[in-house]
């Protein structure tokens, strides 16, 4: 069985899947950390030397692992396995090692109980986050995505209560994890319980990890000040609508490479095997004429729908002053010293106004690309499907009433 195959239809599904389903509140939970799962699964792995289908069992389980989140987000482990098995059967897996993915993904639902090697690292490359020096920025994410989830806002204290719970429950089982992970993950426990200002909590820790809605309880004097507060609505709106902006963008390229791939397939049909014989029809001269140049116009089309267009990579002080830039987008910055965009930046971080600005300038400039995009698809799509309907004509027209002059009489 090829099981790099395997593993790599599982990739394009889980991605494919993942980007149908997108929910802007899976902040955490994305698509991006599930790739950092698979890398941290697949360095365990290859520690241990497993045999390939070892190695496949907890490749396929990583990249299934919080595929889940996008199906049933209340049991996302449950759904991740069913999606799985299904899949694989589907793929002519054999029972045995689908039965084996199906364990190590639930082997990963608090409290976690692994019972095998391969368990033990899908739950270390799971938690791989948790001894890490990037900690604080998953940390963050990880409040984020409960908040969205459950329309709530955590205070900062109980937040930290429930993490430090989280990390004195939590171990490594490999000896990789615990050789490579285990000193960062010891050292941000001791910073968070440094920080701490409260006696530990009586907080379920597994409701940021397990995908349980219950809220934390706050005073009712801090809920409704943070009900009232637009800052949240404001930058959730600035999240969704930005991610929308995106989602459309990649669906235009997608459609852009549809027609390109169609037509560029026809144009090789044609000029390779029908251009090649077209002395013994001559009567098909104009339609396939005709076929190929609406092929080629929609290829242009395509082609000026998702081609880039990069500003020159630079500002003045001018124009930073007056509000014409956007430091959200590489293209206005990336010919630029550091220290001029880093100082540049501080100045937009500290004026709430001029981020507001910037944020908008984003959206604004992302609508005009798309505007652009789709204006050109609608002209692409436009003349494949009228050019289509001409040529197949100009065939049946050329079928009918021609006849090819060279053609032998009986």
């Amino acid at each position: 069985m090829n099981y790099e195959l395997l593993i790599k239809q599982a990739e394009d599904f889980v991605r494919k899947y993942i980007h149908e389903n997108d929910n802007p509140a899976l902040l955490y939970h994305n698509l991006q950390h599930v790739r950092n799962i698979v890398s941290v699964t697949n360095k365990i792995a290859k520690h241990y030397a497993l045999t390939d289908k070892e190695f496949f069992i907890v490749t396929s389980a990583a990249w299934f692992l919080h595929s889940g989140y996008y199906k049933d987000i209340l049991h996302p482990e449950e759904a991740s396995t069913k999606m799985a098995e299904q899949f694989f059967k589907n793929s002519g897996v054999e029972e045995e090692t689908i039965q084996s993915i199906k364990k190590c993904i639930l082997a990963t639902k608090n409290p976690k109980t692994p019972d095998t090697l391969l368990e033990e690292i899908i739950c270390d490359g799971d938690s791989f986050y948790l001894g890490t020096e990037n900690f604080s920025w998953y940390n963050r994410l990880k409040r984020k995505e409960f908040e969205l989830r459950n329309n709530i806002k955590i205070d900062k204290n109980d937040w930290k209560k429930n993490t430090i719970q989280i990390f004195e429950d939590h171990q490594y089982y490999t000896d990789y994890g615990k050789e490579h992970l285990n000193k960062n993950k010891m050292e941000t426990l001791h910073k968070l319980k440094k920080k701490d200002p409260m006696p530990a909590s009586s907080v379920n820790p597994d409701t940021t990890l397990a995908g349980q809605t219950e809220p934390i309880e706050k005073s009712d004097k801090s809920k409704k000040s943070e009900t009232n507060s637009p800052d949240r609505t404001i930058e959730t709106m600035f999240r969704i609508t930005s991610s929308n902006s995106q989602r459309l963008s990649e669906q235009a390229d997608t459609k852009a490479n549809i027609l390109i791939s169609v037509n560029a397939i026809i144009t090789s049909v044609l000029l390779t095997v029908i251009v090649r014989r077209i002395d013994e029809y001559p009567r098909f001269i104009i339609p396939v004429i005709i076929l190929l140049f609406v092929n080629l116009v929609t290829i242009i089309f395509s082609i000026l729908a998702t081609r880039p267009n990069i500003p020159k990579g630079i500002f003045t002080q001018t124009d930073f002053k007056q509000n014409k830039v956007n430091l959200l987008f590489f293209g206005n910055f990336f010919k630029m010293g550091f220290d001029d965009y880093y100082k540049s930046m501080l100045q937009v971080m500290g004026d709430r106004q001029s981020l507001y600005l910037n944020l908008l300038r984003n959206l604004y400039e992302q609508g005009v690309v798309l505007g652009r995009k789709y204006k050109m698809l609608k002209v692409a799509y436009n003349i494949f499907m009228y050019g289509l309907i001409l040529s197949v004509i100009a065939f049946l027209i050329a079928s009918a009433f021609f006849s090819d002059q060279n053609t032998v009489q009986p």
